[in-house]
């Protein structure tokens, strides 16, 4: 008989006030008496617990799937022991696994700590476990979905499933880690370190590969030349990219399309939603993990502050790699529609082939925000206020870009951007369909853009890049969108600017460097300044000025800049006819026998308010004026009349010089060997300044005139 069966019951109320303060320990006995008879448990049914198995070789997913799957049952204790020296054996393999599965998070992006060799492991083992630190998905979504461009997809009914990763298969459970971090340096563009070099083989096989047989044997063929995951993800993603072809027609008609990953095998067509089945089937069968996302995206139809709501519009791919989920679209990495003429293009994107999470977000927005794959996730709004990002803008060295903001007012009459780049890049921008009004200046490591909108309301900034030595057509890198309410009218851009404007890298590469504008906007008062450049080789000059406002002749283009050169150092002198808004363009050549073939070198803008300003042209020069001849005075080249004005020039190599008709009253060369004299405009309609050379020293040669003033001279 049990002890409190022969107490009275007044002892048995005894008894229980003296062990009351004994029953939390009474309880912490019991818990782990119960999971020690958990565990033995556990231990009884080892790795035959149902959960997700990897598909090993090119086994038809079902049957690995079928093959993960065993009953639980209740186990012999013969089965036990055996159960037991398996895992024993299995530890000591476990631990092997450690050591190689540190050696593998060398990549960059990745954390070389135990807690990613726990995340790898509890996904190599049956089923993955939640442990706290993981996040397990909540629902398994198949519905309407569009293309990369926002082209409409097939629609599935909605299921909702506890334990899934996006859109894959209901007898799968995975759970996605939430410890999951990819570091940007901002210089790869991948979640992956990879060398595209060590794919060409691979990438020219699997795109001439054209099994006319089952997927089963396509896939079977791909993956006989690839020895890891990450080989067979690629051979798949080159195969789908060069030879699916997106279903323009499907597009338009929701019933004529093809989702179903075999019917787009057979059809070598389909919406982005075949793309992405046939990539995950075909992953399946190659024995790699792979998981269908559906979401929104920034494509063909989307416009810089569209609000996304609704049905998902796009469907790409997840696939899991040396430890860890990496995205994929093979829609867009295959080529583009122009929905104009209703017609698809091959044109292979590498972008878009393990895209690092941190630049995969500017155009793909997950409706589960683990698929993101950031630390951080990206909020709706966020994403919906960015501008619209293009993948050449990454593709081309660009690394960031301010605002960050799709939507810009203007301050004053202006909006500022500045992209930030790690190559040489040339850059075109338009707002709207044609207008250009605004400046851009190269700067060492990007570009900065000044734009005034001319008339108030809302306008599209398009920004276009190339690489500086390329010749191909400039691609559209990012899209903004400008709300003007106010209009700058004392800023206005002369359409004979040529951007970019103001001294840059281009200059500093062609010889000129250390400038004494930097700025490519001069403002000047009394519309006389000189701009200074320092040369690092020999060139030769040739300026010219132009206006929209003020109407210039030829001869006023030419004759209101005045270039000196000297060994080191080229100045170039301008002095505006009149106030208003010009633009100075700075030619070059660097042989001086080539006649007429000036190269462009760069332009500023120039703006004078003051309308007291009214400088006359600079004086004619003759073939013969040197350029490194220097002139100090005077400046003018309409002098005025009977006035006895005085000449100062730098002319190292003449022998002599004068003044045409007044021989006997040359220049004389002063102790710091400048020519100086003075001449009379009296009775003179002009003045001509000679030299003669101590090779040819009978011989006399025109080198500079000035007019004289009249009544009808200006």
């Amino acid at each position: 008989m049990a002890l409190h069966q022969r107490l009275k019951p007044w002892q048995n109320v005894l008894l229980g006030i003296l062990c009351f303060p004994l029953l939390p320990f009474y309880l912490c006995i019991y818990c782990l008496c119960f999971r020690k008879s958990k565990k033995g448990k556990d231990l009884e049914e080892g790795n035959h617990s149902s959960g997700y198995t990897e598909n090993a070789g090119n086994v038809p997913q079902d049957t690995s799937i079928r093959l993960s799957f065993h009953n639980k049952g209740d186990a012999r204790s013969s089965k036990k022991k055996r159960d037991i020296n398996e895992r024993d054996r299995n530890d000591a393999e476990t631990r092997r696994q450690d050591d190689k599965i540190r050696s593998s998070f060398t990549n960059k992006g990745f954390q070389n700590n135990d807690e990613d060799i726990a995340n790898v492991k509890c996904h190599q083992n049956a089923g993955f476990e939640n442990d706290g630190k993981n996040r397990q998905m909540k629902r398994d979504r198949c519905e309407e979905v569009k293309d990369a461009s926002g082209l409409q997809d097939t629609k599935k009914p909605k299921v909702k499933h506890s334990g899934q990763f996006g859109a894959c298969d209901l007898s799968r459970t995975v759970v996605y880690s939430s410890n999951l971090d990819y570091p940007w340096d901002r210089s790869n563009l991948k979640s992956l370190e990879i060398d595209l070099k060590d794919f060409k083989e691979l990438d020219r096989f699997a795109s001439e590969v054209d099994s006319k047989g089952t997927l089963e044997q396509l896939v079977k063929e791909l993956i006989s030349v690839s020895k890891t995951d990450l080989e067979k993800t690629r051979a798949a993603w080159i195969w789908i990219c060069h030879h699916i072809e997106y279903d323009v027609q499907g597009y338009k008609n929701r019933f004529a399309q093809a989702s179903n990953a075999n019917d787009v095998f057979r059809t070598r067509k389909g919406v982005c939603a075949g793309y992405s089945s046939l990539f995950q089937q075909m992953c399946s069968l190659s024995g790699v993990q792979c998981k269908k996302v559906s979401g929104y995206s920034k494509g063909a139809g989307y416009h810089v502050g569209k609000k996304i709501a609704g049905d998902s519009d796009h469907a790409w791919n997840m696939v899991y790699l040396e430890g860890r989920w990496h995205l994929l679209d093979s829609t867009w990495g295959a080529g583009t529609v122009d929905m104009k003429i209703n017609k698809f293009s091959f044109s292979y994107n590498e972008f878009y082939f393990l895209t690092h999470p941190a630049l995969f977000i500017e155009d793909h927005f997950p409706e589960l925000g683990e698929c993101q794959l950031l630390q951080t996730e990206v909020p709706l709004e966020i994403f919906q206020r960015s501008p619209f990002v293009y993948s050449d803008f990454y593709s081309l060295g660009m690394v960031s870009y301010q605002p960050n903001t799709g939507i810009i007012e203007t301050v004053t009459g202006k909006v500022s951007i500045v992209i930030e780049s790690c190559n040489d890049l040339k850059f075109l921008f338009k707002l709207g369909e044609q207008e250009s009004p605004g400046i851009l200046t190269l700067l060492d490591n990007g570009m900065k853009l000044d734009v005034y909108p001319q008339q108030p309301g809302q306008h599209v900034l398009n920004i276009f890049a190339q690489k500086a030595d390329s010749e191909k057509k400039l691609q559209l890198v990012i899209e903004y969108r400008i709300d003007s309410k106010h209009i700058d009218s004392s800023m206005r851009i002369p359409k004979c600017i040529h951007n970019p404007v103001g001294p840059s890298r281009l200059t500093e590469k062609a010889g000129l460097v250390n400038p004494s504008h930097a700025d490519p906007v001069i403002y000047t008062d009394d519309g006389l300044f000189t701009i200074h450049f320092t040369l690092k080789k020999k060139l030769y000059f040739f300026c010219s000025l132009q206006s929209d406002e003020v109407q210039m002749t030829s001869e006023m283009e030419n004759r209101h800049v005045f270039t000196t050169e000297e060994e080191n150092k080229v100045d170039i002198n301008v002095c505006l006819p009149q106030a208003g808004t010009y633009v100075l363009t700075v030619f070059i050549k660097t042989d001086k026998n080539d006649n007429g073939n000036y190269k462009y070198l760069c332009n500023y803008l120039i703006i004078c308010t003051n309308p007291a300003v009214g400088w006359p042209v600079f004086p004619l020069t003759y073939s013969n004026w040197a350029k490194h001849y220097k002139l100090v005075q005077p400046l003018e080249g309409i002098l005025p009349a009977n006035t006895d004005v005085s000449f100062k020039l730098y002319i190292p190599d003449a022998d002599a010089v004068c003044f045409q008709g007044q021989k006997d009253s040359p220049l004389a060369l002063s102790d710091s060997n400048y020519w100086e004299g003075t001449c009379s405009t009296a009775d003179r309609q002009d003045i001509i300044v000679m030299i003669k050379n101590i090779s040819e020293p009978n011989t006399w040669y025109y080198l500079i005139k000035y007019e004289v003033k009249t009544n009808k001279t200006k």
